[in-house]
């Protein structure tokens, strides 16, 4: 959040007082910071400098054209799980030859555009898809790129909805029977076994899950290499976490870079090219929601500040229960109250935080919901009928709309009476 600082008593991200923006756009909106999502890549970048790699950011974190533009001119590749984000990052500008297509049910017409597109890499999460992607190679007469997305059984820590590495998740091949088989993949005219593949998680704090599970990856693929098989590429997917609370800081990206490298190095022959897939660490602290006071109300146990934001916008509080700082966008020196943060949605779910310590604020006077880059915008619904917010990327001193809020025609003109 480093670039989200008070001066003067103001919120500023980077050199414009958001306030300004408010001010301009409306709200909800949402607010991003070029400069940190920048810095947080070349983080990346440089913890693997020396070893071959590609970052291929997590679209689904944040598919906003713009941000995928910004991250396609630093080089970076992307991580996708539907045609429609095969789309957006090509859209944007992406190298369809830094692609990864992940996803546990690729259905046939989003296989047949990837390989039209010419992907670097599929990673299949069973036997069916497998057979499946050989066929249509066959039909569009070119070898596809595949890995099996292995389920290494590492316990990541995180939320029960946001872990993928166990055993007893969707996700995946059992480690224990994908060299199988990769054997038998192996056989197939129309396939290219290049890759190994898995993600454990997501908004995970600990490296050692990360490490376990690289160890677990470079066995098998060790073991895959014996018997033969081209193996080159290393995709240990992202997960790595963000603090949600000042003060605090998330994993560090240069420790996380020697802590791989170490293992890597360990292994004989041939180097492997490391595939990264971070999303939230890229994009998660360099955005906050805006949200204006409508009301102030004290039930019989509760205060609630109502706000012009919700759950629609902002599904991550009700879904997962998740922690973000919420802080007036002036530097208010008001007796502090406790206070649930509420929207305007017929839910009793629908909050943005509960139970808090706030200045205390009146109605139209602005907070900001920080570390919300990350799926926010990107699970952002019209439930109640509500318009999805605008988005905003500043850059500097200026910043510019990348995302129009919506209008009532917008809501209705895919419908028919």
């Amino acid at each position: 959040m480093s670039d989200f600082l008070y001066r003067r008593g103001r919120l500023y991200c980077e050199g414009v007082a958001v306030e300004q923006i408010a001010a301009s756009v409306g709200t909800p909106v949402y607010v991003y910071s070029r400069a940190v999502m920048e810095r947080n890549f070349r983080r990346y970048d440089r913890a693997f400098r020396g070893c071959p790699h590609t970052i291929c950011y997590s679209v689904k974190a944040n598919s906003s054209l713009a941000l995928l533009s910004v991250l396609a001119g630093l080089g970076a590749g992307f991580d996708i799980v539907s045609g429609g984000e095969l789309h957006r990052a090509l859209a944007a500008g992406g190298d369809p030859g830094r692609l990864v297509f992940s996803g546990v049910g690729k259905t046939a017409a989003e296989m047949e555009a990837a390989l039209r597109a010419g992907i670097l890499l599929f990673n299949a999460e069973s036997s069916g898809e497998l057979s499946l992607l050989a066929r249509l190679a066959r039909k569009a007469g070119r070898k596809a790129p595949a890995a099996l997305r292995v389920n290494p059984d590492v316990s990541a820590g995180a939320h029960p909805y946001i872990s993928t590495g166990l055993r007893r998740h969707k996700f995946g091949i059992d480690i224990s029977r994908a060299e199988a088989l990769y054997l038998k993949a192996a056989r197939a005219r129309w396939l290219q076994i290049a890759g190994v593949s898995c993600h454990i998680g997501s908004q995970i704090l600990a490296l050692e899950p990360f490490l376990e599970a690289l160890e677990k990856l470079l066995d098998l693929a060790e073991r895959l290499r014996r018997h033969g098989l081209a193996i080159r590429y290393l995709d240990l997917g992202g997960g790595l976490g963000v603090s949600h609370h000042s003060g605090e800081a998330g994993p560090d990206i240069g420790e996380y870079g020697r802590r791989l490298r170490r293992i890597l190095d360990s292994a004989s022959g041939e180097r492997y090219h490391l595939l990264l897939e971070p999303g939230r660490s890229i994009v998660g602290e360099a955005g906050i929601l805006l949200a204006r006071v409508l009301y102030t109300k004290r039930g019989a146990t509760k205060r609630f500040i109502i706000v012009d934001a919700a759950m629609n916008d902002l599904l991550r509080p009700a879904l997962y229960g998740s922690y973000h700082e919420v802080r007036p966008a002036a530097n208010l020196r008001r007796r502090q109250v406790e206070a649930d943060v509420v929207g305007p949605i017929c839910e009793s779910g629908d909050f943005l935080a509960q139970d808090r310590r706030l200045p205390e604020v009146r109605p139209g006077e602005l907070l900001a919901v920080f570390t919300t880059g990350a799926y926010g915008a990107a699970l952002g619904s019209n439930y109640n009928s509500r318009l999805r917010p605008p988005e905003v990327l500043v850059e500097g001193d200026r910043f510019r709309i990348i995302r129009e809020r919506e209008s009532y025609d917008d809501l209705v003109r895919l419908e028919r009476l």
